[in-house]
């Protein structure tokens, strides 16, 4: 029998305090069974008296020592991982918590590191059926739920997408030290390995291999002016992972999208000579992060960004949000809209909720028979949709 039902792994990193701080809000100490850990006991203990308190148990282990980890995935129904890279840390936990049968949700955004996950565990973790749901953060819940919402609406109605372009209309947010060491840590293993290249630039690259064709195209990579928003657009940074979990959810639910379904993403700037200059301004932060990370100028840059543990106040967090609109083509070549709405800066106050509600979703709710590597909305459908409108602060609408 488990000791707890949720355990969050790396509680003292940005995200890990602000999940911390949710729970305690949420639950106090005595509403649900649940612990914080990791591998520094003085940082958990600071953690714990800024936002909760000394009847939140603390447990100590090593991302890289397997008895330590075995111990703490034994113990929980619910491994909830705010431990990033992912890529460095996350390999083992993720093993055994597949191994000990133990379900397991992070906020990764690093599609190389859950395509090898994919490949290594994927069959084992249905067999075991568990669940290990990679990506429950604002990369990539309101873009894999909000395709889920709609096709799921359109259903009802007897309709059929034919595609879908979300389009980012607006956003507000920070970056943490903890995003930009794993930023980092994705271009330094993709320019050191040309196959983590591949599955980046494959807009197929985390379904399953027998399921890897369609009509998808590479996410955009330069300012156009789009037809669907009437607006210049330009790259929008979470695509390469959110477009790929969509259709990932898609190949995993047997095509209950179509298999001639499409999906893309990118960044609104606006009309006329005013939005093709926000575009090209706009772009200028993506290009600089993007550079040779063994270059000297990228270090220069490196020097002044936020480090592990550091991230957006308070103010700029309950200050930030996120709008997202989705531009529907049905297979009568009409057109809808729908709109996925956030309330809180989209890499920190929302991801911390959307990530606790993901872990309460696996540890309390009663969830489809889904079971392997899998994505939010394959593994929790209506039952997260349910709990990211009423606890996480999104909105979901379709209008017609």
């Amino acid at each position: 029998m488990n000791h707890f039902d949720i355990i969050i792994w790396g509680a003292s990193s940005f995200t890990g305090k602000l999940v911390t701080e949710y729970f305690f809000k949420k639950f106090g100490s005595n509403k649900i069974k649940w612990a914080i850990a990791g591998r520094n006991k003085e940082k958990l203990e600071i953690i714990r008296s800024e936002v909760a308190d000394k009847k939140i148990p603390i447990l100590i282990a090593d991302s890289f020592d397997e008895q330590s980890l075995s111990l703490i995935v034994k113990e929980t129904k619910v491994i909830c991982s705010t431990v990033g890279p992912y890529s460095l840390y996350g390999s083992l936990l993720v093993e055994l918590c597949v191994k000990h049968s133990t379900n397991y949700c992070d906020i990764t955004g690093e599609v190389h590191w859950i395509r090898t996950l994919i490949d290594r565990f994927h069959e084992d973790a249905k067999m075991k059926k568990i669940k290990i749901v990679n990506s429950c953060g604002f990369d990539s819940v309101p873009s894999d739920m909000g395709v889920y919402f709609i096709q799921s609406e359109l259903k009802k109605l007897n309709l059929h997408t034919k595609e879908i372009k979300m389009r980012v209309a607006g956003i507000r947010g920070g970056i943490s030290g903890g995003t930009y060491k794993s930023l980092n840590n994705l271009l330094k293993e993709a320019y050191k390995d040309k196959d983590v290249f591949k599955v980046l630039k494959n807009p197929y690259g985390l379904n399953p291999i027998d399921k890897m064709e369609g009509d998808d195209k590479k996410d955009l990579q330069k300012i156009i002016f789009d037809e669907v928003s009437g607006s210049w657009i330009f790259p929008f940074a979470m695509a390469g992972i959110n477009t790929k979990i969509v259709r990932r959810s898609n190949a995993l639910s047997n095509f209950h999208y179509g298999k001639d379904f499409t999906y893309e993403e990118a960044m609104i700037a606006g009309k006329g000579l005013k939005g093709l200059i926000k575009a090209a301004i706009s772009v200028l932060p993506l290009a600089i992060v993007s550079i040779n990370p063994n270059s000297f100028v990228k270090k220069f840059i490196d020097y002044f960004m936020p480090k592990p543990g550091e991230g957006p106040g308070i103010k700029n967090r309950e200050q930030g949000f996120y709008n997202l609109r989705f531009f529907i083509k049905l297979k009568d070549n009409s057109m809808a809209l729908a709109k996925v709405i956030g309330d809180r800066d989209p890499g920190y106050g929302s991801t911390s909720k959307i990530l606790a509600e993901s872990a309460l979703c696996l540890a309390f709710d009663d969830l489809p028979s889904n079971y392997g590597i899998v994505t939010p909305s394959y593994s929790m459908g209506d039952k997260l949709l349910k709990r990211l409108r009423e606890n996480a602060g999104l909105s979901f609408e379709l209008i017609f």
